[in-house]
């Protein structure tokens, strides 16, 4: 039961995002820019485990990774824009966004953060 919970109360925050987008793209922005991903997750693997060091790791490593995220919202506006199709778009902004997430793992790594 507490899984159908979880996965639950986590689809309907991603439908929230995509219903409220339809009416005002402002305001679906508004919502998806929350981090409720990263709160549900800190939520639930407190539970889980009741470590704060653990939701500390989480908290502080989603920090970091939240900074290549972004090249995926620059690039794909920009694409769009620019006429390229929805499908390509966001194929190459999400492969982009993933060699930017593998550069900061690198960094980190040399950077001696785990």
């Amino acid at each position: 039961m507490y899984y159908f919970i979880k996965v639950a109360l986590t689809a309907v925050v991603v439908v929230a995002v995509s219903e409220v987008s339809k009416r005002s793209s402002l305001l679906g922005g508004a919502l998806a820019s929350l981090p409720l991903v990263s709160f549900l997750g800190m939520i639930w693997l407190y539970i889980d485990t009741g470590s704060t060091d653990k939701v500390a790791e989480l908290s502080r490593n989603i920090f970091w990774l939240v900074l290549p995220s972004l090249s995926f919202f620059l690039l794909l506006p920009f694409l769009l824009k620019k006429g390229v199709g929805f499908s390509s778009s966001f194929g190459i902004s999400t492969a982009i966004m993933i060699c930017f997430y593998l550069g900061m793992v690198f960094c980190l790594k040399k950077l001696g953060v785990q």
